[in-house]
């Protein structure tokens, strides 16, 4: 006689009864979880400290993988831009209007990115003044989480004074950014909670050399990609000797010539010198020439695209736009250089052609759509 064995569908397991509710609801408390699963507290916390090593959890804020923000760390400034009247006359005064925003390299970013409808954090430093009150306001209103920022008390927040001709092109700029020494190596640890949940990390080259060493190192041990954007020629000394975990350097002709120590004068120069920086562990490099267009590295050697032809306003903010859309395209999950790069490109004649140093009325679907965009492409040389 045949004896059938009966079995049933077993129930999901507490802490995939877990992991569903936190999907449902990332803010529910571990007391509400307790409640409905009918455990204790302290078997919840097992529970959501198994799923964080397992990465389906990154974080006590229980952020999902599919939510994983792109994280920004550098400077946010009070930007103050003076624009001539008339043509500029060294030595006397110049009659002039005054405008003043939010700046910053990595917050310039960040609001892009935000506007891009990417999440997004800012980790950067600011003052006990009521700008830097404001500006770390103005971020959370569009979105961007500044839980990672550090508030240095009795000091001033960085500010960035901007002297333009009566063409919008700029003569002179002076920048305090000393307050940005203090995000230091030992900072940046301290803020591993905010910058484990990330999908791609941007740095911009305020930062201190140790720290930039220690955000290469973090980007290899948890496996995040990571780019930095140089600032300016003197700040190439920050960058380290050993780029290893480097995803992308984005910078302009100027600072690749510090980087290397020697000019640039052709074409198989260009080549020589990004191969040299991609001998020293970065994966990719963007070199930006202003009116010229970009060269990228590919496979194999390197490419060009032309600038787009645009109605110069102001061209404060446009090399932050162009990095902007350049890691909002590696965000969507394309390798494609040519692509992030057109569509950096766009967005930095959008940018140009307004007064904001962050375009106001920008969308992802001003990226998406660029295919009428033609912008030539040029293979210059190949190993």
């Amino acid at each position: 006689m045949f004896k059938i064995k009966a079995f049933t569908v077993s129930e999901p397991s507490k802490k995939e009864q877990l992991y569903e509710l936190i999907r449902a609801n990332p803010f529910i408390s571990q007391q509400d979880l307790a409640v409905q699963l009918r455990l204790s507290r302290s078997a919840v916390a097992g529970y959501i400290a198994g799923l964080i090593r397992e990465r389906r959890l990154l974080g006590r804020a229980y952020v999902l993988p599919d939510n994983r923000p792109i994280v920004c760390i550098g400077a946010a400034n009070l930007d103050r831009k003076l624009r001539s009247i008339a043509t500029l006359k060294l030595g006397t005064s110049n009659p002039a209007r005054q405008d003043e925003s939010y700046g910053g390299v990595a917050r310039n970013i960040a609001e892009n990115l935000s506007r891009l409808g990417s999440p997004v954090a800012l980790i950067t430093a600011v003052g006990s003044d009521s700008s830097g009150r404001a500006m770390l306001e103005h971020a959370e209103a569009m979105g961007i989480d500044t839980r990672g920022t550090l508030r240095v008390p009795d000091c001033c927040s960085g500010t960035y004074t901007a002297v333009l001709d009566d063409h919008g092109q700029m003569m002179l700029a002076l920048a305090d950014m000393a307050l940005y020494e203090q995000l230091t190596s030992d900072f940046i640890v301290s803020r591993q909670p905010q910058r484990a949940a990330a999908a791609l990390t941007v740095a911009d080259m305020n930062l201190p050399l140790e720290t930039l060493r220690t955000l290469l190192d973090d980007a290899i041990r948890y496996a995040v990609p990571m780019v930095i954007v140089a600032v300016s020629e003197p700040k190439m000394a920050r960058l380290p000797p050993d780029l290893s975990g480097l995803r992308l350097l984005i910078l302009n002709q100027g600072e690749l010539e510090v980087r290397i120590g020697r000019t640039i004068g052709n074409d198989d120069e260009m080549l020589a010198a990004v191969r040299e920086v991609q001998a020293q562990g970065a994966q990719d490099v963007i070199v930006t020439r202003g009116k010229t267009g970009v060269i990228y590295t590919v496979k194999g050697g390197i490419e060009r695209l032309a600038a787009r032809d645009a109605n110069i306003v102001d061209v404060t903010g446009a090399g932050d736009a162009f990095a902007a859309a350049v890691c909002w395209s590696l965000f969507q999950g394309s390798d494609d250089l040519n692509l992030a790069c057109r569509r950096g490109l766009q967005l930095s004649a959008m940018t140009l052609e307004c007064e904001e140093t962050v375009c106001p009325y920008l969308t992802s679907d001003s990226l998406e759509d660029i295919h009428n965009f033609d912008s030539p492409l040029n293979q210059l040389f190949q190993d």
